[in-house]
C-alpha cells in the first residue's frame, strides 16, 4: 500500500544553536559511514519567492531538460550510517565463503570507487564457453552466489563505482555508473547478527546484474536481435546496458512490461540470495547454531532515467518528496514502500489467517514472542521447522506448529518519475522511530535549500542525534559518549541515503567521502 502526506507547513522547530551545532559536528565525526558526490550541473532548492515568481522547482534545478536526457537520473547522492548495536566487524560463514578473504574485495567503501572484479563474471563465462541460450540457463543449473575467483577486467570499461560500509547490523551500498546513467542503492538492516546482511552487501549486487542480463537477452530475442553484432556477450561484458540500452532504443523502451520484468529481477535476486544463505546456514548449523535466528530487512532501489524500481522486505522505508507547481509549493511526501511489521494491520491480519489452528502466533506483541517484521531475508528458525529445531533452550520456539511465520516475498514497485519529483529519502527503521515521513522530507528540503552543496544524509542522522538526546536528557555529545551496544537503548542503527533526483548534464566524477 502506497502512503501519500500531504506537507503544508512544518509546525516542528528543528533550528538549533550555534553552540549545539558545534556539539552535533564533533558528536558526527565518528560515522560508520559517510559518502556521496554532486554533479557539477547541480544549483539549489527552490526558495518560496521562487513559486511566487512562477518559477517549477525544476527550472530551479535547471533540469528542465533532464528528463528526456538519456543519462539523466539523479544529481547528487548522499549516504550515511551510524551505529547502536554492537556487533563483530566481519562474519565468517560457511568456512570463509563469506569472511575476510571475500569481503574486502567487492565490500562498499566509504568513498566512491570503481569495481574492478565481480561474481557475476562466472556465470556470464558459462555462456561464451558453450552454446546454450540464455533462456537455456536455468536458475537451478546456477550454482551459488557466493563469490569467486573471476576476470578482473569485468566491469572495467563501464565505470562502475560503488561505495557504502556498515554500521552496527546495518549494511549500506550505492552502485551506479556515469556512463549507462544508472544507480542501484541497497540498505540491509540486519537483526540478530549481522551475518544476513553482510551476505546481501556481498552478493545481491551480483545477483540483480545476472538476472537483468538474462531479461536483456530474453528481449532480444524476442525481437530478433540476439545474434546482431550489437547484443553479443562481450558488448554486454563491456557496457552491462540492459535498462540503459533499452531504454535508448526507441523501438523497445520502457514499457509497462519491461518494467515488470525489471521488478521481477530484483525479486528473483532477492529469492536467490535468500536460497543461497539458508543452504550455508543449514550447513553450518552443527558449528553457529545462532545463524539460524540471522536475518536482515531488505530495501533496494533501481534509478535510470525516469524509472525508479523499488523492491523491500521489513520495515525499511523509500519516501518521496515531491512538489507540484500548480500547488504553489506544496511538498507531499509519499511512501513507496510498504510495512511489513505487526504494526501494519494488514500483515498482522494475513498472518493471523495463515495459521487459523495456531492460538500462539503473536506474543508480546511479537511473532512466536521473536520477532516484529513478518518479511525478511534469512531467520530460518521461523521459516523452517529443521532450522528451528537446531537451536536450544529460551532461542528454540516451543510451538512451531505450521512454518513458516516469516515471509521472504517482497513488495515492489515501479514509478515513473515527474517534474514534480524533487528526491528520494531511504532509511532503515532507525531513522522512522524518530521522524515522521512529512519531517524526513521537510528536513531534507529545508537543509538543501539553505546549504545547496551539503550532505542531506549526515544532517538527518545529526538531527536524529539531537532528537534522541533531548529525549533522553542529555547532550548530543553525551548521548555520543556512551558505547555501542549501550546506546542502542536510545536509538537503532541508523542508514540513510538521499538520491536528489534530475542532471541535466552528467558529468560527475568518483567523489570523496564527504
Amino acid at each position: 500500500m502506497v502512503d501519500e502526506e500531504l506537507f503544508y507547513k512544518d509546525t516542528s522547530d528543528h533550528s538549533i544553536s550555534s553552540e549545539e551545532e558545534d556539539m552535533l559536528v564533533r558528536s558526527c565525526s565518528n560515522l560508520n559511514v559517510s559518502f556521496g558526490y554532486h554533479c557539477d550541473s547541480y544549483t539549489s532548492f527552490p526558495s518560496e519567492n521562487d513559486h511566487e515568481n512562477g518559477i517549477s522547482p525544476k527550472n530551479i534545478f535547471g533540469t528542465n531538460t533532464m528528463m528526456g536526457s538519456r543519462n539523466g537520473s539523479f544529481t547528487c547522492l548522499s549516504g550515511a550510517a551510524i551505529s547502536a548495536n554492537f556487533t563483530l566487524a566481519n562474519t565468517n560463514i560457511c568456512k570463509g565463503l563469506i569472511g575476510e578473504e571475500i569481503l574486502p574485495e567487492l565490500d562498499s567503501p566509504n568513498s566512491f570507487r570503481k569495481i574492478v572484479s565481480s561474481p557475476s563474471m562466472s556465470r556470464l563465462d558459462s555462456f561464451s564457453n558453450s552454446q546454450a541460450s540464455p533462456e537455456s540457463f536455468s536458475k537451478n543449473t546456477w550454482r551459488s552466489s557466493a563469490p569467486t575467483a573471476v576476470s578482473s577486467n569485468f566491469l572495467t570499461n563501464t565505470e562502475v563505482k560503488m561505495a557504502g560500509g556498515a554500521a552496527g547490523e546495518d549494511r549500506v551500498q550505492a552502485v551506479c555508473s556515469e556512463k549507462n546513467g544508472w544507480l542501484i542503492c541497497g540498505i540491509y538492516d540486519g537483526f540478530n547478527g549481522r551475518d544476513a546482511a553482510d551476505f546481501l552487501a556481498v552478493t545481491l549486487y551480483d545477483n540483480i546484474v545476472y538476472y537483468l542480463y538474462l531479461l536483456e537477452n530474453r528481449i532480444k530475442q524476442q525481437n530478433g536481435l540476439y545474434n546482431s553484432s550489437e547484443s553479443s556477450l562481450s558488448g554486454v561484458k563491456s557496457e552491462l546496458t540492459l535498462a540503459m540500452r533499452m531504454a535508448e532504443n526507441e523501438d523497445i523502451k520502457f514499457s509497462e512490461t519491461f518494467r515488470a520484468g525489471v521488478l521481477n529481477c530484483l525479486s528473483t535476486a532477492v529469492e536467490q540470495a535468500e536460497n543461497d544463505f539458508l543452504c550455508m546456514v543449514e550447513q553450518e548449523m552443527d558449528d553457529r547454531p545462532d545463524l539460524v535466528s540471522v536475518g536482515s530487512c531488505v530495501l533496494v532501489v533501481l534509478l535510470h532515467g525516469k524509472d525508479l524500481c523499488i523492491l523491500n522486505l521489513g520495515d525499511s522505508r523509500a519516501v518521496l518528496a515531491s512538489m507540484s507547481y500548480a500547488q504553489k509549493g506544496t511538498l507531499k511526501a509519499t511512501q513507496l514502500t510498504e510495512t511489513h511489521s505487526l504494526e501494519n494491520p494488514l500483515e498482522y491480519q494475513k498472518l493471523i489467517a495463515d495459521h487459523p489452528n495456531d492460538s500462539s502466533v503473536v506474543r508480546g506483541n511479537k511473532i512466536k514472542g521473536k520477532l516484529k517484521v513478518t518479511r525478511a531475508f534469512g531467520v530460518g528458525y521461523l521459516k523452517q521447522k529443521k532450522l528451528n529445531d537446531a537451536l536450544m533452550g529460551i532461542l528454540r520456539v516451543r510451538d512451531l506448529s505450521s512454518p513458516p511465520y516469516v515471509y521472504t516475498n517482497p513488495h515492489t514497485l515501479s514509478h515513473k518519475v515527474t517534474d514534480d519529483d524533487l528526491f528520494v529519502v531511504l532509511g532503515s527503521d532507525g531513522l522512522f522511530d524518530f521522524f515522521s515521513n512529512n519531517e524526513v522530507v521537510q528536513l531534507v528540503y529545508q537543509f538543501m535549500h539553505d546549504n545547496p552543496m551539503g550532505d542531506p544524509a549526515k544532517y538527518l542522522i545529526e538531527q536524529l542525534i539531537l532528537k534522541a538526546a533531548r529525549e533522553a536528557a542529555l547532550t548530543a555529545e553525551e548521548l555520543m559518549r556512551i558505547p555501542v551496544g549501550s546506546r542502542r537503548k536510545y536509538h537503532d542503527d541508523v542508514t540513510v541515503i538521499v538520491i536528489i533526483l534530475g542532471n541535466a548534464q552528467r558529468t560527475m566524477t568518483a567523489s570523496t567521502s564527504l
